[in-house]
């Protein structure tokens, strides 16, 4: 880019900027330019004539004289736009530096957080990343002849396992990093109706625990990312990958009733994942490893598998913690969808409060506690939300006609 000229001021500039004689080797000349009256020439003639420039200095000096246009509102001179591209391109420089920092140190924490790569997965750096900052609160834990894993979730040395895996036992032994060595942990408590078990062990026969934050897993979403680590058919600390690929699932726990918004996932689970962390890709746990769906007999992962959500473990394990048994509430009916809307009563159970209300199968309920029940799903989301004891008003329909009958709620059976 060239720097704009000034206007000639002297004849000099006209010869290139030198001076009206020059001397070379020692001898004076004239420049091939300059007009010498002695020679004879007309001095008002040709390009370079003193008439010509005494012309072009008057157009000159009333052009300068009519005020010039203003120019429109807005509109840079040429000079002005000349700092606007380097201009540019350091802001852009800055907000680039501005936004690979927080990238790196967004939370301040040892958590690592992650943007997924298209599909919602996650590259294998990534991975690595996720594996390094969940595996040291992740353990393998063992009671009697079950297995499975366990995660870190509190500096006072309590972890979180599934139910099933402790099965009811009072103590169990958990092995921490790669040593093998195994340590004891008191089973605090279990809820059979979610599948959650807390433990503890003395902090001081670790070297460090790393507690895993439990993360909101209302927030979860079909897509994200996620890693798995657990000890599938015993190898520890294992860790596979994939995303959500649903959420709001229902699963039948152990005691036979029903675990609600569940997480489902493709990342492969396998017998020993149990108890597991389900991370999202920040290294938070959203979910519980519980269970897989099979096909054929080999057992093996088929890509379904499913989580408890990580807001079930916050609501239940103050409870279990203290070692309380969680009470839930309970009808005693077994039910399925119906054509015309409500949850169609396949099965009562005996003595149990809605047998005793009058409920009996056959029977469609289309109403509970003067909530509808448009299907099975309203049913236990509505029974789900009462305390054992409550007395409510269960409407059916039973040939073609509605009644109302009212049935004392239970306490769930089937825990510990």
């Amino acid at each position: 880019m060239t720097e704009p000229r000034s206007p000639p001021t002297s004849s000099s500039a006209l010869c290139g900027g030198d001076a009206a004689l020059r001397t070379v080797a020692g001898v004076s000349r004239r420049p091939s330019l300059w007009i010498d009256r002695e020679d004879g020439r007309d001095p008002d003639a040709g390009p370079f004539s003193s008439a010509r420039w005494r012309r072009q200095a008057r157009e000159a000096e009333e052009r300068r004289r009519v005020p010039s246009e203003p120019e429109p509102p807005g509109e840079p001179t040429p000079g002005g736009r000349r700092w606007l591209v380097p201009a540019l391109a350091i802001a852009l420089a800055v907000v680039a530096v501005a936004l690979s920092a927080l990238a790196l140190f967004d939370g301040g924490r040892d958590e690592a957080d992650l943007l997924a790569t298209d599909g919602g997965r996650l590259a294998p750096t990534q991975v690595g990343r996720v594996y390094e900052a969940a595996a040291p609160g992740v353990v393998s834990v063992q009671a009697g002849p079950a297995s499975g894993t366990g995660f870190v979730v509190n500096r006072d040395g309590t972890l979180i396992t599934n139910a099933h895996v402790v099965a009811g036992a009072e103590t169990a032994q958990v092995s921490f990093g790669d040593s093998g060595r195994m340590v004891d942990a008191e089973v605090l408590g279990t809820d059979v109706s979610s599948d959650i078990a807390a433990l503890r062990v003395d902090p001081g026969s670790v070297d460090r625990l790393r507690p895993l934050t439990l993360a909101n897993s209302d927030r979860v979403r079909v897509g994200d990312a996620v890693v798995a680590v657990g000890n599938p058919f015993g190898l520890d600390r294992t860790a596979t990958a994939g995303i959500v690929s649903a959420v709001g699932r229902e699963i039948r726990a152990p005691d036979g009733f029903q675990i609600d918004h569940v997480i489902q996932t493709d990342a492969p689970i396998n017998p020993g994942n149990s108890g597991g962390p389900l991370l999202d890709a920040r290294g938070r746990v959203i979910g519980v490893n519980t269970q897989i769906a099979t096909g054929g007999t080999s057992g093996g992962n088929v890509g379904i598998g499913f989580a408890v959500p990580s807001n079930t473990v916050r609501q239940v394990l103050p409870a279990l913690v203290r070692g309380e048994r969680i009470e839930r509430p309970f009808l005693g009916v077994t039910s399925s969808p119906h054509p015309l809307g409500g949850a169609a009563v396949q099965g009562v159970t005996p003595g149990g409060p809605a047998a005793s209300a009058g409920v009996r199968a056959g029977d469609v309920i289309v109403g509970v506690d003067g909530r509808p029940v448009r299907d099975p799903d309203d049913l236990s989301e509505i029974v789900s939300g009462l305390e054992p004891g409550d007395e409510v008003d269960v409407e059916v329909r039973r040939g073609g006609e509605e009644r109302t009958f009212k049935a004392e709620l239970g306490e769930r059976p089937g825990g510990p």
